[in-house]
């Protein structure tokens, strides 16, 4: 028979007034089965129940702690709920979370309440501890391996990530679990220790290791060492496909890794005396490291592949006369445009004009050669000698207007070896500094390169000598030596080296000095995350400005790419409260460097900013969001950037045009019909006579930033999960150009080649490598250029003319009849046919629009191919690689896709795995410095021998 319902607990409460423990046991069985319908009526008693729980002779403390939980979370009392849940014991059932809500409440209060005891160093209780791991054992049992995860590196419990890793024994979950690492966890430190698992994980496999994930994790923890091992390992291996190994993670290393790690890896492979054997496969692996054969095969390919519309430059030179900042803006658009190509045709066109330069547009113009030739390592002295000084270690002139040439080039030098360290290229740059006597203007150039060459080497020398010269305090050289400080030390973090430049940029009354030791000062900590927070705290709480500006830069280069809160939190409250304009507007910038990993939170984040009555913290948000969203085509960002494109100020206008433009870089308007517009609107802004200066500038430099390397380049800041040290801090650089016109040049530093470079073991470049690109070939084409629209209207108007020519043959024949007939009459001559009013027969004008227009509809029939086959090399743009795939029949495939868990081809060079070793290959010869056919049709005249700059 069916028991009675309940409708009241009042006759089990007062069972626990009894004092027979075994009535009292009773009732706490009862009320927890009825706990959720009379919570309410229990809650008068549950002191009653705590005493329970606090008496050690009752056989059911257990029971009644549970019991007192579900009270207290009935009544929304989830702190007390949890600590009585805990003195619950194994009673409390974490199986249950699916199907009871007290349950899964409990333990997201206990997760929480454990990671904050973790996380603040606090001492753990025993009862929270086993709740949280039996969570573990459940997640891991029911094959939960993510969420286990999750909250064993919330909680920082290395032992459980590794036995989450373990249990789970996949590719998959060791590659979320560096995803994770790279993109999540904030604590530098920490992130340390899991990539240090990681590498354990990784090794243990003796049999099929992943070398390029280990290597990877190796690059973050600064291991150059391990790595070089590793390296040795491979390239000593007989196995064909370990030495590709070894020379395709040289190409990941020189592509991801500071110049200091490739030095130190290179300088313990040169132990080894095969090293000093031409050809020999170590050999190889040290001229890999090197990056000369990245830097040949990259500027091979942008000579190769160079698209840009020099009809565009030939509009903008047109569309101002007499204007020495549009002139400027002209020269550094072109070098944008023309960007590691090596082709200098508009500059070589248009000598009389770039004439007109003088002062500092002439050290900005001779810079741009730098940008233009980009990677031309060996011959960059050759390329620049008519512009150098005579005599490098007095670097004196006889005539003042030639020093902005020679420091510009000097300048230039330093974009071509820029984090590729050549002790010859170094030396004749230290020999210009060490002379204190050379003009500022030089040693302003001299410093630029020497920073640049030097980059991230914490070299003595070259930083003391560049020392010296701040020193001088002379303005101009000392801004720059002090931003060639801040650039050999680049993340070094360097105590001596950030208290000699603090305490100076206090003592100098130069505000171009103060504000290059600021900037210096914030790279010293690039990449240092919770480790630069002390230099943070002096700079932003210091009482001048600049330094302040400085403080702001240090936060977004010491935290850029992790998104870290507190960092972002920081920024923000300086954006909205500062009394300087400046430190503002700087402050809202580098929000953009700590998101461009994670694009679409920065719109969201800075939108409510875009509308701040101060056009500075405006002009912010419009570069913040071009860095973190650069060549992503972000809907979100396009939206937040077009008002500030109209904005009633000028300076807020051209930062938007320039973040559109970052954001648009290798996109065509069948993929973003946008970029159409954006290019109609650039062309209208510059050649507008009323419009600002600022603005025609801002759209200038759009251009040229839209068409970056000829169309072949973008903006990269990461890859993999790997921060590009170079790209960031020439991008941060680049944002100084509010002060100084010349760091426009730095923005070249991020530009990377969107190509997919397939080289052989030989390290050779076969023809024979082909891939697939999924997706109609306009997707992804060229955008169509100014010269090519024009020439399809001459084709149109090309059957009016042969009218012409039809007429003036009827005249002739009309004057050879009238001449037969010799009576000296004067007969009337049929006038010529204009071609804009042909007069043809109408049946024949209607049979030809008919022939044309079934050919048009023919066309129109003709459907565009589904796909697209590409081949060596090929450009593939960042959007384009998600739809590349590899026929596994081909001859070659990349040695990724087949000996590691990479799952899609990287942009620059792959090396291939040869499915058919013994078949001939058909090699690739390289272009650059040739001329190509286009050239030749167009019959470009030759550069004169012994160019001098006017």
């Amino acid at each position: 028979m069916a028991s009675s319902a309940i409708h009241s607990a009042a006759g089990i409460l007062s069972l626990l007034d009894e004092n027979d423990a075994d009535l009292q046991s009773v009732a706490l069985k009862k009320l927890d089965q009825v706990v959720d319908q009379y919570w309410a009526e229990i809650s008068e008693s549950v002191r009653k129940l705590e005493s329970l729980y606090e008496d050690e002779k009752f056989p059911n403390r257990e029971l009644a702690a549970l019991l007192t939980s579900k009270v207290y979370y009935h009544l929304n009392e989830f702190d007390e709920s949890l600590q009585f849940a805990l003195g619950a014991g194994r009673l409390f059932d974490v199986s249950k979370q699916d199907e009871d809500e007290y349950v899964n409440k409990i333990i997201s209060k206990c997760i929480d309440s454990y990671i904050q005891t973790r996380q603040n160093n606090g001492k753990e209780d025993p009862r929270l501890t086993d709740i949280v791991e039996r969570m573990f054992d459940r997640c891991i049992q029911e094959g939960e391996y993510k969420q286990a995860l999750g909250i064993a590196i919330e909680a920082r419990r290395l032992d459980k990530i590794r036995q989450t890793i373990k249990t789970a024994n996949t590719t998959e979950m060791l590659n979320y679990t560096f995803d994770v690492a790279m993109n999540l966890i904030q604590l530098r430190d920490f992130r340390q220790n899991v990539l240090r698992e990681l590498v354990d994980i990784y090794m243990e496999n003796k049999e099929n290791v992943d070398y390029f994930a280990v290597t990877q994790c190796l690059t973050f923890l600064d291991d150059a060492k391990a790595v070089a091992n590793i390296l040795h390992q491979l390239i000593s291996s007989s196995d064909v496909n370990d030495i590709a190994v070894a020379y395709q993670i040289g190409f990941d290393l020189h592509d991801r890794a500071p110049q200091h790690f490739l030095v130190s890896a290179r300088d313990v492979l040169l132990q080894d005396p095969k090293a000093k054997q031409e050809n020999s496969p170590l050999a190889k692996l040290l001229t890999v490291l090197s990056g000369e054969i990245t830097i040949q095969h990259n500027v091979d390919f942008l000579f190769r592949h160079n698209h840009t519309d020099l009809q565009v430059l030939n509009n903008i030179k047109s569309s101002f006369e007499r204007n020495s900042i549009l002139h400027s803006g002209t020269v550094t658009a072109n070098a944008f445009m023309h960007a590691g190509t090596t082709v200098d045709k508009f500059l070589r066109d248009n000598l009389d004009w770039l004439g007109k330069a003088n002062n500092w547009a002439k050290f900005s113009a001779t810079a741009s050669l730098g940008v233009i030739q980009r990677g031309q390592i060996k011959d960059s002295l050759t390329i620049l000698k008519p512009y150098l000084p005579a005599d490098s270690s007095t670097a004196t002139t006889s005539s003042g207007s030639n020093v902005y040439s020679e420091g510009g080039a000097l300048f230039a030098l330093g974009l071509i070896h820029s984090n590729h360290l050549a002790n010859d290229m170094t030396e004749y740059l230290l020999k210009i500094v060490k002379n204190q006597q050379a003009d500022p203007v030089v040693q302003h150039g001299a410093c630029f390169g020497l920073g640049l060459c030097g980059m991230a080497t914490s070299e003595a020398e070259l930083y003391e000598k560049m020392k010296d010269i701040m020193f001088l305090d002379n303005a101009v050289s000392g801004e720059a030596a002090a931003i060639g400080m801040g650039l050999v030390m680049l993340g070094s973090a360097d105590e001596k080296a950030i208290d000699e430049m603090l305490n100076y940029a206090h003592e100098t009354a130069h505000e171009k000095i103060i504000r290059g030791l600021a900037i210096g000062l914030a790279l010293t900590v690039y990449g240092r995350e919770e480790e630069a927070n002390t230099l943070i705290d002096k700079l932003s709480n210091d009482k001048d400005p600049i330094l302040r500006y400085g403080g702001m830069y240090a936060i977004g280069l010491a935290f850029a790419g992790t998104g870290n809160n507190n960092a972002i939190r920081k920024l923000l409250q300086v954006a909205v409260s500062d009394v300087s304009d400046d430190v503002r507007r700087a402050a809202v910038i580098n929000l953009g460097f700590l998101l461009f990993k994670t694009p679409k939170q920065c719109p969201r984040i800075v939108s409510l900013l875009a509308e701040s009555y101060n056009p500075h913290v405006r002009y912010g948000v419009a570069l913040s969001v071009g860095i973190s969203c650069a060549g992503s085509g972000l809907k979100e960002a396009l939206e937040l950037l077009e008002p500030l494109a109209l904005d009633r100020v000028d300076f807020v206008r051209q930062g938007a045009l320039i973040a559109q433009s970052m954001v648009l870089m290798q996109l065509n308007e069948v993929q973003e019909p946008k970029t159409a517009d954006f290019r109609k609107h650039l062309q209208k802004t510059w050649s507008t006579r009323g419009e600002e200066v600022m603005c025609k500038l801002g759209a200038i430099l759009s251009a040229g930033i839209l068409d970056a390397g000829g169309r072949n380049a973008t903006i990269c800041l990461h890859r993999h999960g790997n921060n590009k040290m170079r790209n960031i801090v020439g991008l941060a650089l680049f944002t100084q150009y509010w002060f100084w016109y010349p760091y426009l040049h730095f923005l070249s530093l991020s530009f990377e080649p969107t190509s997919v470079i397939g080289l052989n073991t030989d390290l050779q470049m076969p023809s024979q490598f082909t891939f697939k690109s999924n997706q109609k070939p306009s997707y992804f084409a060229y955008p169509v250029s100014l010269k090519t629209e024009e020439k399809k209207e001459e084709v149109a108007l090309g059957p009016m003319a042969e009218l012409s020519l039809s007429a003036k043959a009827r005249v002739r024949e009309e004057r050879k009849r009238k001449n037969k007939g010799g009576d000296g009459s004067a007969t009337p001559a049929t006038p010529l046919l204009s071609p804009l009013t042909p007069q043809v027969d109408a049946t024949k004008q209607q049979a030809t629009t008919t022939t044309e227009n079934k050919e048009k509809e023919k066309k129109k029939k003709k459907k565009e191919p589904a796909f697209e086959v590409l081949t060596n090399p090929a450009r593939v743009t960042p959007s384009q690689l998600s739809y590349i795939s590899f026929d596994p029949s081909n001859r070659y495939t990349p040695i990724k896709l087949s000996l590691s868990s990479a799952t899609s081809v990287d942009l620059g060079i792959n090396l291939l795995r040869d499915n058919n070793p013994g078949e001939a290959a058909e090699i690739v010869s390289p272009q650059a410095g040739r001329t190509s056919e286009a050239e030749k049709e167009e019959n470009e005249p030759q550069p004169p021998a012994n160019f001098q700059w006017p």
